[in-house]
């Protein structure tokens, strides 16, 4: 695979970490928030998260988190009853995490979600989980793909903020 087909959208997403990093009133997306939130709790727990992660070609999560003993979570943030009831995705992260969440905003209708999922509640500075998903291990050829493409993605986003011309260059 091209190192710019791997580095899609790394440079928006750099930009949109240094956004709200820098001033967290600047107008950013409110899942992209909550993203945030997100990982800043599943770093209190053990677990680093990556934003905006693709498993495999058409798959977006919002969050992808490893933890200590290699366990993969996938967090699925939603704003509000519009963004969830439009997600016709999500039942297709199931294979690619051992847990599932569904990350939302205090004031969120929580029962409309699924039963049998995770639920965090977050904000763009923290979040709580207050409903475990249930575990599905996932495979383990899948998990070593998975656990390696979460490095080289997290290795190609910090050099991509050390270096800016980084997606110019291509293997």
């Amino acid at each position: 695979m091209k190192m710019q087909g791997m580095l899609a959208g790394c440079s928006a997403f750099v930009h949109i970490e240094r956004m709200i990093a820098d001033d967290p009133h600047i107008p950013v997306a409110a899942g992209q928030r909550l993203a945030r939130g997100v990982c800043r709790h599943l770093r209190g727990l053990d677990f680093i998260g990556l934003a905006e992660f693709v498993p495999v070609a058409g798959l977006r999560l919002d969050v992808l988190a490893v933890g200590p003993k290699g366990e993969i979570w996938g967090i699925e943030c939603k704003s509000c009853r519009a963004d969830f009831r439009t997600d016709q995705k999500w039942q297709g992260y199931l294979p690619w995490c051992d847990r599932f969440f569904w990350a939302v905003p205090a004031d969120f209708p929580t029962e409309i979600l699924p039963e049998g999922s995770g639920l965090i509640l977050a904000d763009a500075y923290g979040g709580e989980v207050m409903r475990m998903g249930p575990q599905t291990a996932v495979a383990p050829a899948r998990r070593r793909a998975l656990v390696q493409r979460f490095g080289r993605v997290a290795a190609q986003r910090l050099l991509a903020l050390r270096d800016p011309n980084f997606n110019a260059f291509s293997v």
